[in-house]
């Protein structure tokens, strides 16, 4: 047996190590930002300053700042240095698209567990959201029906405008958190959307009615039928998807 290495291929103990303190430096550097009170945008001390302060070399701070920089908590400017980043959720989308995808070539359980979220999201919120609905919220509600049946009777497939409905279903609470979850979710369904072999298969027409259905009931607040149509709706997502991966 190679020096270092453990029963059954487990990592060395020394790189284990490195990657701890790697991870404490992300740490020590995401701390540095809080304790200094920076904002979304604000410049970051520079490399040499952060190693200084931090007591680290050069080439492991810039290992950490890479890391950081790919899960969205830092942004660097080339030829301006770098700065605290805005919110960020590439990381998060790519990361579920990933496992999503990776899941429907087993059982699909990471792609039926998203819907689940979603699900739980949108049903638990639906009733908050129509209570500050107002009729220039309806209005655009309805837009986004209309655009779906108008494609829908074209034989289009309108991934895009679905996503529309639900990020104006949901804007009456003014809440960015949601409204950015809301589109990781959509921007990862529309992957597995196209990995499932896209419209094909899909019923346009009665897809649109759905969505008519879950407009009415919000447009008459009636809570515990918008809720159970939307509950409605993520059954059929569910079952398309576990169809697909059914042997």
């Amino acid at each position: 047996m190679v020096a270092g290495n453990t029963a059954g291929g487990a990592m060395p103990q020394a790189r284990f190590s490195a990657q701890a303190r790697l991870k404490a430096l992300q740490a020590d550097i995401m701390e540095l930002i809080l304790e200094r009170e920076l904002e979304a945008g604000d410049p970051l001390p520079t490399e040499h300053e952060l190693a200084a302060v931090l007591g680290v070399g050069r080439n492991t701070l810039r290992e950490s700042l890479k890391a950081l920089q790919a899960v969205g908590v830092i942004e660097v400017r080339h030829g301006f240095g770098m700065f605290v980043a805005a919110s960020n959720f590439d990381a998060l989308r790519d990361g579920l698209t990933f496992r999503a995808r990776l899941s429907l070539r087993h059982h699909g359980q990471e792609a039926l567990q998203l819907v689940d979220v979603r699900q739980a999201l949108e049903v638990g919120l639906i009733a908050g959201a129509m209570d500050l609905m107002t009729p220039e919220h309806l209005a655009a509600l309805e837009e986004s029906v209309l655009r779906m049946e108008a494609l829908a009777a074209a034989g289009e497939n309108f991934v895009e405008a679905d996503a529309q409905f639900h990020r104006r279903l949901f804007e009456p609470l003014n809440n960015e958190l949601l409204v950015n979850l809301l589109d990781v979710f959509w921007q990862v369904y529309r992957r597995l959307h196209l990995e499932l072999g896209g419209a094909a298969g899909t019923d346009l027409p009665e897809a649109a009615a759905v969505h008519r259905g879950i407009f009415a009931a919000v447009a008459t607040g009636d809570r515990a039928l918008a809720a159970h149509r939307l509950n409605g709706h993520f059954d059929g997502i569910r079952s398309r998807i576990s169809q697909a991966v059914s042997p």
